[in-house]
């Protein structure tokens, strides 16, 4: 998957036949970015939740999920659940640095201000917490998750919103 850097990310929202390539790009974002912060065994275990194709499918539909596009390729994808919560930030690893995870989270939280959220909350990841501090979000509480046999520590975060769909 390759991108050039002058194209700017287009949005548009999940079709059915996405989900492969939005799995994949959810495993191959967890093995690029979060090898600081969670062992291999972790990184595994996270990475398994797309494993089920139809599941993780069914995830993604059953929230409000853009797709983030270069040149027409999807490079990442953000999901809004319920009215004020990010579930999921990924960007394929070759998209880094290119205003993608940016373009998603900054379309999430106007939406979820235009639908009258307050405030937008995100478990972040270790590995995403500084990105989300540098857009304001402030660390509520600490929790983990389990994925299959792994604890995975992550950050409750939430971010205040102007109810007309600014951030």
């Amino acid at each position: 998957m390759k991108t050039q850097a002058s194209t700017p990310p287009a949005l548009r929202p999940l079709l059915p036949a996405d989900t492969p390539v939005l799995a994949a790009i959810f495993q191959e974002s967890i093995e690029a970015f979060t090898g600081d912060d969670y062992s291999e065994a972790q990184q595994a275990a996270w990475a398994a939740m797309a494993e089920d194709e139809a599941a993780f499918g069914a995830q993604l539909r059953a929230r409000l999920t853009l797709v983030a596009t270069i040149e027409g390729a999807p490079v990442g994808f953000a999901a809004l659940d319920e009215p004020d919560r990010i579930d999921m930030l990924y960007v394929h690893p070759s998209a880094a640095g290119q205003g993608v995870a940016s373009a998603l989270c900054d379309a999430l939280e106007k939406l979820a201000g235009a639908r009258g959220a307050a405030r937008l909350k995100v478990n972040a990841s270790d590995s995403a917490r500084g990105f989300f501090e540098k857009r304001g979000y402030v660390a509520q509480d600490r929790n983990t998750v389990l994925y299959g046999d792994e604890w995975l520590g992550h950050t409750q975060m939430e971010k205040r919103l102007d109810p007309r769909g600014a951030p």
